[in-house]
């Protein structure tokens, strides 16, 4: 466990080493996020509330979905894998006493802990102070939004990685890299949280892996869930976060094989 807070760390200093991409992300979320809320305030022209969800519960939507999904980024994720597999470098992690998914996942939480601390909280707390933000719809809705986002983080990196290693029998990352983006804007509720998807398209798009990045987060910090209903989203996001860490592991274990066949 040493080696890999080393490797965070390693990850967190990077980042802090290319402090003009502090300002070129800064503003670049602030332009995603004034896009979202823009886009919100325009369907709501003239109306207080649709279906019982207020243009404020929306505002604060778009805010939130900034803050779960602006410090972890899914193509870095993936761009790592494909350029260790193009040059080659990936072989070499097989002769480390690490296990690389976990090498990969360290990295990660490093990087998006610079991320969230130097661009996502300067960018969420300017849109907030312009717009409004409402807060947490109980102090257990605001502890377990908290356990939501880190759940929300380990299974965007677990989707990301398996994307990537798929590249072992694909051999690129490209078409990869477009398919998950995708897939986490329409099925994260990046875009459109669920409650406006038609039936039954919402409850199904509601219980698949990926609407743990940012619906459940977000629905939980506006009490759209009771805290029964949280726990049991919380336990059944855990469920999918071991069923992604297996099928990571299972992936893995064929691309190292693969490897060292090709390698003799």
């Amino acid at each position: 466990m040493i080696a890999y807070a080393a490797f965070a760390r390693s990850g967190f200093l990077t980042s802090l080493a290319y402090r003009n991409e502090v300002w070129a992300n800064i503003f670049g979320k602030l332009v995603q996020v004034f896009a979202r809320v823009a886009i919100w305030l325009a369907v709501y022209a003239g109306v207080t509330a649709v279906d019982g969800i207020s243009i404020s519960d929306m505002i604060t939507y778009a805010l939130l979905g900034g803050v779960v999904m602006g410090a972890t980024r899914y193509d870095r994720i993936v761009r790592q894998v494909g350029n260790a597999l193009k040059t080659g470098d990936v072989a070499i992690w097989l002769l480390k006493p690490v296990h690389y998914p976990l090498y990969l996942l360290a990295i990660e939480a490093g990087m998006s802990a610079y991320t969230f601390l130097l661009a996502v909280v300067p960018t969420i707390a300017i849109v907030a102070l312009i717009y409004g933000m409402q807060p947490p719809a109980s102090l257990l809705h605001g502890l377990m939004f908290v356990g939501f986002c880190a759940l929300s983080f380990i299974i965007h990196f677990l989707c990301a990685a398996i994307f990537g290693v798929l590249a072992f029998w694909l051999m690129t990352v490209f078409s990869l890299e477009w398919l998950l983006q995708s897939l986490i804007s329409l099925l994260s509720g990046l875009l459109i949280p669920f409650w406006f998807f038609p039936e039954p398209f919402g409850t199904i798009a509601s219980h698949q892996p990926l609407a743990w990045l940012v619906y459940y987060p977000s629905a939980v910090w506006l009490g759209r869930l009771d805290m029964g209903a949280t726990l049991l989203y919380f336990g059944i996001g855990l469920a999918w976060a071991g069923l992604l860490a297996t099928v990571l592991a299972l992936l893995w274990h064929r691309a190292s094989s693969r490897i060292t066949v090709q390698g003799g």
